[in-house]
């Protein structure tokens, strides 16, 4: 798995002069066609543009059909590559395209924001959502490499910035415990973002070497993500402006999934207030509701880990490591957002 972090003025033009490619394709969102994209069309040679809306309630099927067929249209064949650049959205979708494509072309990830960054564009995983479930479709296949960028962080707004960084938290709690102290003791506005993000990528790079298709370690990069996955598409039901980010949904799930581990005594309460405390003072609360949770369970139940009916969790067994697998039932998550919601 390749990842270059460095200015995309040096990185992007030293990939390609590395690769012959028949055609180039640039997938990009909205977003990311006003604010970014005029810093990546001078390094690359003649190419398409292919754009869609920008937002999670378009990674479905219905967008994909759009990409595949400006595919077909500019006649892409299997020695063809695809530069996604934009967010997790961006980088999943088109990532998803590309590899179904004739059964799969290249494909670069450019991430533009904190949170593709240092988790999305990392690993292989591509999907769309399906039928109201998040990354229901998808597929395991590594892209030729990973383009990172800190600059372009600076494109975005506080809260997809904010949103980024749940990604950041989560690495330090299941792989890092003197990492976790170390950002724990800083404001926000504080962190160190180019140290951060080659941090989480490299936390994360170990972690899907080790087990690609996650069949067992790489489970433990779900850690808030069972219920924080089920929060996120739960409020995507919801008007725009009550939706969650993504980091949002993760950090509420990251306090419920703490709580989890606490009654099962894998963390003692002073681990369980220590997340608590700075989770709330950096993200606030998500407006989760009691009358939610049997919507939200059923929607857990959904989740990939989840084994013949049994929902598998991956929680915290002290700081800086996660167990994975760990069997928790409908009752439980009833108890972590009444918990949550206090």
């Amino acid at each position: 798995m390749s990842v270059t972090i460095a200015p995309i003025q040096e990185s992007l033009p030293a990939y390609l002069s590395a690769h012959q490619y028949s055609k180039v394709v640039v997938i990009a969102d909205t977003n990311t066609k006003k604010h970014c994209y005029a810093k990546v069309k001078p390094l690359l040679p003649k190419h398409d543009l292919i754009v869609v809306p920008a937002g999670e309630q378009h990674k479905t099927l219905a967008t994909c059909e759009k990409i595949w067929g400006e595919m077909t249209k500019a006649q892409l064949d299997r020695h063809a590559v695809v530069f996604n650049l934009g967010g997790g959205v961006i980088g999943d979708m088109g990532g998803f395209c590309a590899a179904t494509y004739k059964r799969g072309v290249d494909f670069v990830q450019i991430p533009t924001t904190l949170l593709s960054q240092v988790d999305a564009s990392v690993g292989g995983k591509l999907g769309i959502d399906f039928q109201g479930f998040k990354n229901h479709l998808g597929v395991f296949t590594q892209p030729k490499n990973v383009l990172i960028d800190a600059s372009f962080l600076s494109t975005l707004p506080y809260i997809e910035l904010r949103s980024g960084f749940a990604e950041i938290v989560k690495h330090c709690l299941i792989a890092d415990a003197a990492k976790w102290e170390e950002i724990r003791k800083k404001d926000f506005e504080q962190q160190n973002w180019t140290d951060l993000i080659t941090h989480s990528v490299e936390i994360k790079k170990k972690v899907v070497a080790t087990d690609p298709t996650e069949k067992g370690l790489r489970k433990i990069l779900n850690f808030g993500h069972t219920i924080g996955h089920a929060v996120e598409t739960y409020f995507l039901s919801k008007p725009p402006k009550e939706r969650l980010l993504h980091g949002e949904a993760i950090a509420a799930g990251m306090i419920m999934e703490t709580y989890l581990a606490y009654r099962k005594k894998m963390v003692d309460l002073q681990t369980l207030e220590q997340v608590e405390e700075f989770i709330f003072s950096v993200f606030g609360k998500a407006d989760v509701q009691l009358s939610d949770a049997p919507t939200v369970i059923a929607l857990a139940q959904q989740d990939k880990k989840n084994r013949g009916g049994e929902l598998r969790f991956s929680l915290l067994d002290g700081i800086g490591t996660c167990a994975y697998d760990v069997k928790v039932t409908p009752a439980e998550i009833q108890q972590a957002i009444a918990y949550y919601v206090g």
